[in-house]
């Protein structure tokens, strides 16, 4: 059984709460989950001590299981020092679209041709 640590989304329209949840990975997002492992409050500050709290032994339990955690809850554990950081590198995040490149060359041109 595909294990996953994730979010299941809780709260009234545009007022998101999240709960950390171990299940299995063929249930959907908000279905059926095996533990709540903790909360996640999005709209809370950053430095809130309230915005995520876990209990961090159930996680490491489920983790020594096999499961493997999403994205934003690896972010969470990574900073609550659980699991060892990762590098992230995305190269084509500061590369401009199709038309942004387009509006450049055209500027570029019209630049060179005043002169």
């Amino acid at each position: 059984m595909a294990m996953k640590i994730r979010l299941a989304r809780g709260g009234s329209k545009k007022r998101p709460h999240y709960s950390i949840v171990a299940s299995d990975s063929r249930m959907p997002r908000d279905g059926r989950f095996l533990e709540k492992l903790g909360i996640y409050n999005p709209l809370l500050a950053k430095d809130d001590e309230n915005r995520v709290k876990m209990d961090l032994d159930r996680v490491k339990h489920w983790l020594s299981q096999g499961a493997q955690p999403t994205d934003r809850v690896a972010r969470f554990l990574e900073a609550a020092g659980v699991i060892a950081k990762t590098i992230r590198n995305n190269p084509k995040a500061g590369v401009p679209g199709k038309a942004m490149a387009e509006r450049a060359a055209k500027k570029a041109e019209k630049a060179a041709s005043a002169e």
